[in-house]
């Protein structure tokens, strides 16, 4: 049985449809990846930024500034002076 010209229009029809959808819905998955990646990427812009100001505000609250107050409130202690220094002088007690 040979085909005959109809068929082979049908044939080639039915081929080129089933390419074109094939087409189509790679297309269609490939839009749907970007718009995710672009929806990763605010997201991670975002994070980072959030992580900044983070650390920042570590920065800002664990200087000594900030800190002092705060330690001789709540544990009574306070900042040492120069004049409460002591100078030890070690000396060798002798020969052993």
């Amino acid at each position: 049985m040979t085909l005959k010209g109809r068929h082979w229009t049908v044939f080639w029809l039915l081929l080129f449809l089933g390419v074109a959808f094939v087409v189509v819905g790679r297309q269609s998955a490939a839009l749907d990846s970007a718009r995710q990646l672009d929806a990763l990427r605010k997201t991670r812009v975002t994070l980072e930024a959030r992580r900044l100001e983070l650390e920042q505000e570590i920065r800002e609250q664990s200087s000594s500034s900030v800190l002092g107050p705060r330690v001789e409130r709540s544990l009574g202690l306070r900042q040492s002076a120069s004049s409460d220094w002591t100078m030890l002088n070690l000396t060798p007690a002798g020969p052993r």
